[in-house]
């Protein structure tokens, strides 16, 4: 017997299978209300800040929450995209995004489609992956784009992405890309981009530091593998250029609240980088794949006015990867290595 299908069954689209690129989030605006219900939803997060609800909620909402905004959007209108009203990482990451999305279309063709979301704010993780299986996606690889894990970053991306799948009546298919921080193509795009930022200069620097989002050292001692993975892309970097080995370092910048977090801070140790007598330094952010507050305000802002108070005198900033060819070839081969098996 032909089995047909009622008339009111519901019909799906072509299956598919989705990417989803995930980062950080940030603010729709820069007025206090637009920061404040992004702080919130960032601040509250306990995998940012694990401390007990009843203790943290308060504090935030009737201290932090009341001042914070302020300062807050103040350093975001500072690096602000007028022209398209939005921060630089939500151009960058669209950037990004369409890259990916032309270089899938030209190995899979239609069969791949690509999208974003944020882990904060907007676009939501639970919008995108409504619209991937809207076109038909069976399928969906979720890729945090941090090049080293963190429960701050990669794991708290991750939680809310199965959150989302929790709602779902029929599941798609999940995978989850693994840190890439020791990737050939990724270390490779992060050289050369030191290769164009000393050439640059007038003068090769004193040092070039390699500074990464911090986290309480407190999750280090916990089993975090952060603090390694960076300390790994550091010596990965030195070996990839041939730098000498007293040259590059490793320092952690973005300290929050009471705990000591991991050492040697940013701002500290540029300052003291200058008294040693390195007047001339260069500062790159591997754990950030696009530029964002942390990069554009506090490294070019408040961490080169330490710098230069201290008695430096040539600091310069080698920007994130972006969508620099060399970044989107290294992300779309970390894409195709976890597509296999899915498609060929």
């Amino acid at each position: 017997m032909i089995m047909t299908r009622p008339d009111d069954h519901p019909s799906f689209p072509e299956e598919k299978i989705g990417v989803l690129l995930a980062n950080l989030g940030t603010p729709d605006a820069t007025d206090y209300w637009s920061m404040r219900r992004y702080l919130s939803e960032f601040l509250s997060d306990q995998r940012v800040i694990d401390y007990p609800k009843w203790k943290w909620q308060p504090l935030l909402q009737l201290i932090i929450l009341s001042k914070r905004p302020f300062t807050s959007g103040e350093a975001y209108r500072s690096i602000w995209n007028n022209e398209l009203n939005e921060s630089p990482m939500m151009t960058i990451s669209r950037a990004q995004k369409e890259a990916i999305a032309a270089e899938m279309q030209v190995r899979y063709g239609d069969k791949v489609v690509v999208d974003l979301c944020m882990r904060y704010g907007n676009p939501s993780t639970k919008e995108r992956v409504k619209a991937l299986i809207e076109q038909g996606c069976r399928k969906i690889l979720f890729f945090p784009l941090y090049p080293h894990y963190a429960g701050a970053t990669s794991a708290t991306a991750n939680d809310q992405f199965f959150r989302v799948l929790m709602e779902e009546k029929w599941q798609p298919t999940a995978r989850i890309v693994p840190p890439y921080f020791d990737e050939p193509t990724y270390i490779d795009a992060l050289a050369q981009s030191v290769e164009r930022g000393f050439a640059g200069m007038e003068e090769a620097p004193d040092m070039l530091v390699c500074s990464y989002h911090g986290v309480p050292k407190r999750y280090l001692m916990e089993g975090d593998p952060y603090h390694c993975q960076c300390q790994k892309t550091t010596r990965l970097l030195q070996e990839r250029t041939g730098m000498d080995p007293e040259k590059i370092c490793t320092t952690f910048q973005s300290q929050f609240g009471p705990e000591d977090w991991l050492r040697p801070y940013t701002v500290d140790h540029v300052a003291d980088l200058a008294r040693q007598g390195k007047k001339r330094i260069a500062v790159i952010a591997p754990a950030f794949s696009a530029d964002c507050i942390e990069t554009l305000e506090e490294i070019n802002e408040e961490i080169k006015e330490s710098f230069e108070e201290a008695g430096g005198e040539s600091f310069t900033y080698i920007p994130c990867l972006n969508d620099d060819a060399a970044h989107i070839s290294a992300l779309s081969e970390v894409i195709t290595n976890n597509l296999k098996g899915w498609i060929e």
